[in-house]
């Protein structure tokens, strides 16, 4: 490991993974110890457009005796080297062997017993299917999936139909650049010199993305059609999301409570298809990065995700008391109230 540019306590690890079609290819790994360990750790995979950032949430998880990994995916972030397309894949599959070369550090070099999963928006989907594909390998106890990218946020005829269309022009061209992107309504919402309370590198996370490649379009519509069908994760599952989506193109005071990215009822309506035992959690005002959204839904949201890791992870008393940390992460208690909305994911949902 090496000092990361975050500072202590945070340091990194550089994966090799060899070289594909644009030459040398790596990924970061990002560690940060907890003062009290318990033997317990996180993996956080980060969305399209992003890397690690988010501090606050690695130190939810120290307070509480997790060492916390996080993994810049090839092509992100700490991994995107000169000569490469940012943020480009032929095939979500592609991430397997840095999630395989992660969960070998975290479990066989550095010794934990317990190890879960925490994917955001595309790193959702990727963790799914990662841990569908090595469901006998034992890497994973349990998954936390924040508003995962499960479908396109777009009209029928444009997610299905057209997507097709593109899907196929994905195979023959596959670095052609469509005439679409992500807008810039949800970075204003997070970064600090615009909307939001938030600060990162805007050359790692621009405020309007990166450009849209068609080879990168029929990589999430191959992944999103085997979730759809459905898949074996043989551990829990928390699946995460807004009550509401935003759906504009400029600016409105809505979109900052609420996801300004993907459609949340796509979520909800495949969440059943990750398995057996999957638990969905709502959140009123939450953004597409629910962990970047207003202080009293963070609350929340870490509230909820202790206890679901006390329940099913058999994580021990999340409680910390008071003066420990960020006050975001901090359960009250005693306290039996409900953080969130939350059900079974076959479940009726309000809202």
């Amino acid at each position: 490991m090496e000092p990361d540019v975050l500072g202590p306590p945070y340091e990194r690890q550089t994966i090799d993974l060899g070289t594909d079609d644009e030459g040398p290819v790596v990924a970061t790994l990002v560690r940060r110890r907890a003062e009290r360990p318990t033997g317990r750790a996180v993996l956080y995979v980060h969305g399209f457009v992003d890397y690690f950032f988010q501090t606050h949430v690695a130190d939810f998880f120290a307070e509480r005796g997790w060492d916390f990994y996080a993994l810049d995916l090839r092509k992100y972030g700490r991994s995107l080297l000169p000569h490469q397309t940012p943020n480009f894949c032929h095939d979500l599959g592609d991430y397997f062997p840095e999630l395989d070369a992660a969960a070998k550090i975290i479990r066989e070099d550095d010794g934990h017993d317990t190890l879960l999963g925490m994917g955001h928006s595309t790193g959702g989907l990727i963790l799914s299917l990662w841990a569908h594909a090595r469901r006998d390998a034992g890497l994973v106890d349990g998954l936390f999936l924040n508003s995962p990218f499960f479908d396109i946020n777009a009209p029928w005829l444009v997610r299905r139909p057209l997507a097709a269309a593109v899907s196929r022009l994905g195979r023959s061209a596959p670095q052609r650049i469509l005439p679409f992107g992500l807008g810039t309504v949800y970075g204003e919402s997070l970064h600090a010199e615009h909307r939001g309370e938030w600060t990162y590198d805007l050359a790692w996370k621009p405020l309007a993305g990166f450009p849209v490649r068609a080879g990168w379009i029929n990589a999430i519509r191959t992944a999103q059609r085997q979730l759809r069908a459905g898949l074996e994760i043989p551990v829990p599952v928390l699946l995460a999301c807004s009550t509401r989506s935003f759906k504009g193109t400029k600016w409105h005071d809505s979109a900052a409570l609420a996801d300004a990215v993907l459609d949340v009822e796509h979520m909800v309506r495949w969440a059943p298809r990750l398995g057996h035992h999957v638990t969905l959690a709502r959140f009123d005002g939450g953004l597409h990065d629910l962990t970047l959204s207003g202080p009293a839904v963070r609350e929340k949201v870490f509230a909820e995700v202790g206890r679901w890791a006390e329940a099913f992870l058999g994580a021990g008393p999340t409680n910390v008391g008071p003066d420990a940390g960020d006050p975001a992460g901090a359960a009250v208690p005693g306290s039996r109230e409900p953080a969130a909305d939350t059900a079974p994911a076959g479940a009726p949902q309000a809202g």
